[in-house]
């Protein structure tokens, strides 16, 4: 089942996307939403995000992969940042280009888990009930600020300007990780292109180990960090990810 947000005349709608039409449900998505009766076109929807998150953690080193290129040892826990609330954006959005002095911006197409129930210490037979669903995330970096004081990495700030944490358009519910690859193309050319199950630590891993350093709450948001293939893009750029059974994500940095 896929869930999504949007607007419609100027009004706000969730629901589930069965073909060309959102049928429209009202209550909370995390506790029994339930259909109105309407439907709505999803041609002319004004996406949103398909949740609120409170929060969006993201992991670094979480690919085998793009961990053995760089020689990056496989790491004894889950190395992670957040990314500040005013950074999510949806599927559509432009994405904002910083002022030049902040340097080259990249895409990195990932995978995101988003909670459903609250989770807190929880074990990792136990962390899949806390999983809602799987979206498709662009976690847009800074990549020269990182390192640009030595004497500070700048994680949260790299990470963290308007519309850096684009994730959507949909959650979708019945998916499995395991059996996904994931693609990303920049101006329609591919860039990325690796297997989900690549991961160090896996969603229920993530879910666990995170949840015992901080309340995961319904809507919030993690991804799954990203592989190979990690480039800067240009102002004008449409970047695309997807990941079989959930959908694609589009955007275009700036303006041409």
């Amino acid at each position: 089942m896929k869930w999504l947000r949007g607007l419609t005349g100027g009004r706000e709608v969730f629901g589930t996307l069965e073909g060309d039409e959102v049928v429209v449900h009202s209550g909370d998505l995390f506790d029994a939403p339930s259909p109105t009766g309407e439907r709505v076109p999803v041609a002319g929807l004004d996406w949103l995000t398909p949740c609120r998150p409170s929060k969006m953690i993201a992991l670094w080193n979480n690919f085998a992969a793009a961990a053995e290129k760089n020689g990056w040892s496989r790491p004894v826990e889950p190395l992670y940042f957040l990314k500040a609330p005013n950074s999510f954006a949806a599927h559509g959005q432009a994405i904002p280009v910083p002022d030049p002095d902040v340097g080259r911006i990249a895409y990195e197409g990932e995978l995101a888990i988003v909670i459903g129930r609250r989770a807190k210490a929880v074990a990792v037979d136990q962390a899949a009930a806390h999983i809602f669903g799987y979206s498709c995330a662009n976690d847009v970096t800074a990549m020269e600020l990182i390192a640009r004081d030595p004497s500070f990495a700048q994680w949260a700030r790299a990470k963290s300007f308007d519309g850096f944490g684009v994730f959507g358009p949909v959650i979708e519910t019945g998916f499995d990780p395991a059996a996904a690859t994931l693609r990303t193309t920049v101006g329609g050319r591919e860039r990325q292109n690796y297997p989900l199950a690549d991961m160090f630590f896996t969603p229920a891993e993530l879910v666990s180990r995170l949840s015992h350093d901080m309340t995961l709450e319904p809507g919030d948001v993690i991804l799954c960090g990203t592989s190979l293939g990690v480039l800067p893009m240009k102002p004008g750029t449409r970047v695309e990810v997807t990941i079989d059974g959930i959908g694609t994500l589009a955007n275009v940095y700036g303006a041409g």
